[in-house]
This record gives structure tokens, sequence and C-alpha cells, in this order.
């Protein structure tokens, strides 16, 4: 599961990183992204890469009923997302990338869920595999872009916190992932040593303080387990 990231590199990174020749867009640090949040996007327009804003949480193109009727979608499920109605047109038709800084996820203990922020250890972008699609709301005759994070099973560093992760693509293979070259033999956990992570302030799980960069500031526990005192060692 992926419920909550980060994106706080600058647009001359992304550029780099992915080749762009778009004109510069003004990308503001976003520190605690939600679902229905509007993110950075990548997809392949004309055989170049280009970003553009979406809703996460996909809405696929058929969906007939109202945004409130719709399920959880900013994740799909690497198993499933070949085959699974909401996101089969699009693994088909319309991937995209969802460039990140890290995120977060929760370790269930006796005092409760500890959140933990994941980043990449060398300090590059983070590209998570995803789908993409474009769905027109009728009653506010408008045409809404949005988006989903492909996740798979956690890698055995990240485990100890969650059985699930996102889908993180090697610089090399986002092309192949973008145009369809390439299918689910992709979708794979991140090698174990691409990544670190550290406990964070609960006030993640609160939404609206996307701006708030303390949110990815190391915390100290006050009683760590035998198990957290491991991760903090790593």
């Amino acid at each position: 599961m992926c419920g909550r990231f980060t994106q706080k590199y600058t647009w001359q990174e992304a550029a780099e990183f992915y080749g762009l020749n778009q004109t510069p867009r003004n990308i503001r640090p976003a520190y605690n992204i939600c679902p229905t949040d509007l993110v950075s996007v990548v997809i392949p327009d004309g055989g170049s890469p280009f970003v553009m804003p979406m809703r996460w949480g996909l809405i696929p193109r058929w969906w007939s009923k109202s945004l409130k009727e719709l399920p959880a979608t900013f994740n799909a499920r690497v198993e499933t997302v070949a085959q699974k109605p909401m996101f089969r047109d699009a693994f088909r038709r319309t991937r995209c990338i969802i460039p990140a800084s890290g995120y977060y996820e929760w370790q269930i203990t006796a005092d409760g869920k500890q959140p933990y922020y994941i980043s990449p250890r060398n300090g590059s972008v983070l590209s998570f595999a995803g789908l993409w699609d474009e769905w027109h709301d009728r009653v506010n005759n408008e045409t809404i872009a949005s988006c989903t994070v492909i996740v798979t099973d956690a890698n055995s560093f990240t485990r100890a916190i969650h059985d699930r992760m996102p889908v993180i693509l090697e610089r090399e293979k986002v092309g192949a992932w973008l145009s369809g070259e390439a299918g689910t033999e992709l979708l794979k956990p991140a090698p174990d040593d691409a990544l670190q992570m550290w406990p964070v302030s609960k006030r993640v799980g609160k939404p609206g303080n996307t701006e708030d960069a303390g949110l990815i500031e190391p915390l100290t526990l006050q009683s760590p387990t035998p198990a957290q005192r491991r991760l903090l060692l790593h």
C-alpha cells in the first residue's frame, strides 16, 4: 500500500532525470500528498516524456456513477492490475510514472501506528509505476485526469514496516514502461539496498499539512522495540 508520499524535487532535477523538454513548471514541495490530491505525473507525449497534474485516485473513462461512489483506486495491486476492470484498460493504453521523493508507511505497535518515511539512499527521484486516464464529469462538464500507483510485495528491508510497497522503476526501465513495450515483468520490489527509512511524527496521519517540511524529519523513539532498534541501526 502507498497512501501518502512526497514530491520535493525541483523542476530541473525532474527535467534532467526524465529528459523533459517542455516549458518549465513551478513545482512546489509537497510533504504529505494524500489520495485525491493533485500530483505531478509523467506521461508519454509523441514519444517524449511530458509532465502534467492529475488527481491521485484513478477514475476509469467508462465510470458512469458519481465520484462519491468511486471505490479507493489510489493503488493498483500488481497481481490483478492487468485483469481488474478498474485498471486493465489503462494498463493496456495509458501508463505513467509518478515521480516521488519518498513515501510513508505505518508500523503497527503496542502504542499505535508509528509512521516511517522511506526514501532513496542516493537522494535521486523515485519513479513509481502508475496508470492514468481521463474521465468526463457530466455533472460539472469537465474532464478530469487521474492516476494510480501500482503496488507489489515489500522487499525484505521494508517488510518490517508493511507487507506492500510501491513499484519503483529503475531509470533505464522508465521508457519501456511508458511505451508499453514491457509488462508486469517490470513490476517487482525495489532492491533492498535502494532505500532508507526512519520514524517520523504522527502528524503525517492528518491531511492538510502538505507544506510542513518537518514531517520527514527523523523522530527519536522513546522506547523502541527490538524490531525498531534493528531498523534504526540498518
